[in-house]
């Protein structure tokens, strides 16, 4: 059997990538591992064992190059209106809510913000297969 344990990607500013997952999504550090190059920094929160693992590259000025390659991480809440206004609340600046129907029937109801870095992360209420 395998299980997916975490998503990996290479971030500039520690602190600044830090503060903003745990801002918006209540991410908190499980374990930090400095190496002389590099540090990997593991995020997770109690809902789930699924970590965020940050790389950070030291010595590394320049904003990482993110590509065409690169889709979105996503969550799932229960209430997307409710974490989209305490996102907000929090001085984050997340896209309006949008919906998805395929069908004729709503498929997903969503929100997409960026992290400091510049990558997509969307936010989706719990329904259907999104749970």
């Amino acid at each position: 059997m395998t299980k997916a344990i975490h998503m990996m990607i290479r971030v500039l500013e520690e602190q600044r990538s830090v503060a903003f997952y745990d801002a918006a999504f209540g991410l908190k550090i499980a374990d930090r591992i400095p190496f002389d190059d590099f540090t990997l920094i593991y995020l997770r929160n109690a809902d789930a064992d699924f970590e965020l693992e940050l790389t950070v590259n030291h010595g590394r000025t320049e904003p990482y190059a993110l590509g065409d390659g690169y889709g979105h991480l996503a969550f799932v809440v229960d209430d997307l209106e409710r974490e989209r206004d305490l996102i907000t609340s929090r001085g984050l600046t997340p896209n309006p809510i949008k919906e998805m129907f395929h069908d004729g029937a709503l498929m997903a109801r969503f929100f997409f913000i960026q992290d400091p870095d510049g990558y997509k992360i969307e936010v989706l209420q719990r329904h259907g297969r999104y749970r």
